[in-house]
């Protein structure tokens, strides 16, 4: 993400491209908060990824209004603001509570504290040239943050050898997203690393799924045929039993 010019065509072509990518990124968990609140519950699903790209979202907001004429910048962020702190909001109201309050503190940390001190930075410290290049860098440093946030979980994949927490639409936005903007070498990084662990427990499944024998057997199908062959009378059932009557014992057993 990044300003552009509207009086270069070409730039301005790919910047709108980028935004409407970075709008999927941003929409991208989506399925996973419906399951949220479907279940009731955020299960093992992490909050770290979506508050730093609040903050994220933020701090390119703040860059976008103190350059001007940003329009397409302010727009992006401003959606990414909004569809962000659902998602958070959504993640506090069914997380447990160890979880709701190590969100609750990333907030207010990052959120509020992280975000106050830029803004006395950027106007009470650095002014003028050096305000804009010193918010560029946090800027890019924070967004850089926001893709490689999601690789907090992959950990988690590696120790399950399970990618139910690690949405695959997610990276894949990830990586398309980061693409379209050449100075986001971590997003595409970030993303292709997800995929292909993603790719390798899948595979990795399939095959263990391949090899386990699939047999369908009951314990008594061996047994029945030769008490059926050495019986002399066959009670009917009752009581959910068959009874057999052999020549000196009676043996009952569950039926089929």
């Amino acid at each position: 993400m990044a300003a552009f010019s509207i009086h270069n065509p070409l730039v301005f072509t790919f910047g709108i491209l980028g935004n409407l990518l970075t709008v999927l990124v941003f929409l991208a968990p989506g399925r996973t908060f419906f399951r949220i609140m479907k279940k009731k519950s955020t299960e093992e699903f992490q909050s770290v990824p979506y508050v730093v790209t609040l903050l994220s979202n933020m701090l390119w907001l703040y860059y976008a209004i103190i350059l001007s004429n940003q329009i397409p910048l302010i727009t992006v962020n401003s959606i990414g603001c909004f569809i962000e702190a659902i998602y958070i909001s959504i993640y506090i109201a069914y997380a447990p509570k160890k979880p709701r309050m190590l969100t609750l503190t990333l907030v207010l940390l990052l959120n509020f504290v992280g975000f106050g001190f830029t803004l006395i930075f950027t106007n009470f410290i650095v002014k003028g040239a050096k305000r804009i290049e010193y918010l560029g860098w946090i800027c890019a440093a924070l967004l850089a943050s926001m893709y490689i946030a999601p690789l907090g979980i992959m950990k988690k994949v590696i120790q399950t050898k399970s990618v139910e927490f690690m949405p695959i639409s997610l990276s894949f936005a990830i990586v398309v997203s980061a693409a379209m903007w050449v100075a986001n070498t971590a997003g595409v990084i970030a993303g292709a690393v997800q995929i292909i662990l993603y790719m390798i427990i899948k595979c990795n499944k399939a095959d263990t799924k391949e090899k386990l024998p699939i047999t369908k057997s009951n314990p008594t199908s061996d047994i029945l045929p030769k008490l059926l062959q050495d019986s002399d009378i066959i009670c009917t059932k009752e009581d959910n039993l068959v009874s057999i009557v052999l020549p000196k014992q009676k043996i009952s057993m569950e039926s089929l």
